[in-house]
C-alpha cells in the first residue's frame, strides 16, 4: 500500500511547523531565519535507519538515477543494462546522460534475469541496473557475481521496493550506490523525491556537490563564495519535503506489517490455485503487490473485472504495463531492444499484480481470493 494511505494530522503538524520556525522551505543556507534543517534531518535518520554510510535526498527517483550515472561518468557510447520490466524513468536517466539503454529480460520473479544479463555484457558496458519491481529482490547474489567478474558497477533501482531485504541487507545498499523514489504512489512518500545511498564516499561527494550547482559547501566560506570544482544541476529537496519524509519513515514498518498480513492471507488461499510470482530465497520484501499468473485471457479478463468491481483495481499489470514495459517503448529505445523485450511481454500480459491497500480489511482479501480461486 502506498505511504499517502497513511498520511494524517502528523504529516500536517511537521509541515506547519517548519513555517512556525521560520518558513525557509529551502534545504540550504538561510540558518539565521530557521531552526532546523529538516532535508539534513531526514537524511540522517534514513542513514540509520537503511544502515547506509551516506544518504542524500533529492527531488525524484529518476533525479537520483541520472545523478547516480553521472558519478560513475556514464558518458556518449557507454551502454547501461537494465531489464523489460521497469519505469520508462531508468531508461530516461540513461538517455540524458547520453548512454545507450540495454534491455535484459526477466524472469519468472518478474526481475532482473541473470542469464539474459550475461549475454549482454561488451567491452562498452559500464554499469548494470537491477530494478526491484514491486517490492520484491532481484537475485542480487548472481548479479553481483557478475559485477565483480566484469568489474562493471552496479546502481541499484530500489524505486518500488523500499524497506524491502536481501539476505538481511536493505535493497539499495548492496549495490555501489541505491536509489529510492518517494513519489505520491511509493510505499514511503514525500510527494514527489528521491534519495541516493552509498557506503562509497567518492560517490556521496560527487553526488552532493552534482546536486546542488557543484557547490562544496566548503565550511570555511559563506554560501555565496562557495568553492566548486564541477558544474551541476538543481535536483534538491525541499524542507517541506523533508519534514514530512520524516514522519514516513516512522510510519515504514508498520505499513510493512500491515502489508504481509493482508498479503499472506491472499497468498494462503491462492498459492494452490494459481502460478504465483516467484521470490528470491533468503529475501524479504514489502508485500505491497501480489502477482499472479493466469494463461487463459478469458479468465484473466474475469479476474480483473472482479477486481475492478469490489473497488481494488490492479498495480501496472495490466492497467500501466506501456509505461512499465520496454515492448512499448520504440520511441526511446532502438528496434533491437524493443525486439528483445518481447519474451518479457509474453510473460507480463499473463500477470495480473493486486494492490494491498489499506482501506481494504484483512477479510476482503480472504473472499477475494475465494472468488479468484473460481477462475484458476
Amino acid at each position: 500500500m502506498p505511504g499517502f494511505e497513511w498520511i494524517d494530522k502528523s504529516e500536517e503538524k511537521a509541515v506547519k511547523k517548519v513555517f512556525q520556525e521560520g518558513g525557509v522551505l529551502m534545504a540550504h543556507g538561510f540558518e539565521k531565519l530557521r531552526k532546523n534543517f529538516y532535508v539534513r534531518t531526514f537524511e540522517a535518520k534514513a542513514k540509520k535507519y537503511f544502515q547506509s554510510k551516506n544518504c542524500l535526498a533529492v527531488t525524484s527517483g529518476t533525479a537520483a538515477i541520472k545523478i547516480a550515472l553521472k558519478s560513475l561518468n556514464i558518458k556518449n557510447g557507454d551502454e547501461v543494462i537494465t531489464q523489460s520490466f521497469n519505469f520508462i524513468a531508468t531508461i530516461e536517466a540513461i538517455l540524458d546522460c547520453g548512454a545507450k539503454p540495454i534491455i535484459a529480460n526477466v524472469d519468472e520473479s518478474l526481475n532482473l534475469d541473470v542469464n539474459s544479463l550475461k549475454k549482454l555484457i561488451t567491452k562498452k558496458t559500464k554499469a548494470i541496473i537491477p530494478v526491484h519491481m514491486l517490492g520484491f529482490s532481484c537475485n542480487m547474489r548472481e548479479i553481483l557475481k557478475i559485477s565483480k567478474k566484469y568489474r562493471i558497477p552496479i546502481v541499484e533501482d530500489n524505486c518500488e521496493s523500499v524497506g524491502a531485504k536481501y539476505e538481511k541487507k536493505y535493497l539499495g545498499t548492496i549495490g555501489d550506490i541505491g536509489v529510492f523514489s518517494f513519489d505520491h504512489g511509493k510505499i514511503l512518500t514525500t510527494g514527489e523525491g528521491g534519495m541516493l545511498l552509498t557506503n562509497k564516499k567518492k560517490y556521496d561527494n560527487f553526488c552532493r556537490q552534482y546536486h546542488d550547482h557543484g557547490h562544496e559547501n566548503n565550511k570555511r566560506l559563506p554560501r555565496g563564495r562557495d568553492t566548486r570544482k564541477i558544474f551541476g544541476f538543481n535536483y534538491r529537496m525541499t524542507e517541506l519535503q523533508g519534514a514530512i519524509g520524516i514522519v514516513q519513515l516512522k510510519k515504514l514498518k508498520k505499513i510493512i506489517k500491515s502489508n504481509k498480513i493482508k498479503y499472506k492471507n491472499l497468498e494462503k488461499i491462492l498459492i494452490t490455485k494459481f502460478k504465483l510470482r516467484a521470490e528470491e530465497k533468503n529475501s524479504s520484501g514489502i508485500f505491497d503487490t501480489f502477482i499472479l499468473f493466469q494463461e487463459n485471457k478469458k479468465k484473466r479478463d474475469k479476474i480483473i473485472k472482479i477486481l475492478g468491481n469490489l473497488g481494488f483495481g490492479t498495480k501496472n499489470l495490466p492497467d500501466a504495463m506501456e509505461w512499465h514495459c520496454s515492448y512499448f517503448w520504440d520511441h526511446a529505445l532502438d528496434s533491437n531492444q524493443v525486439k528483445r523485450s518481447k519474451k518479457s511481454y509474453d510473460l507480463l500480459k499473463k500477470s495480473v499484480a493486486i494492490p494491498i491497500l489499506k482501506n481494504k480489511k484483512v477479510n476482503q482479501y480472504i473472499q477475494l481470493g475465494k472468488k479468484l480461486s473460481n477462475y484458476a
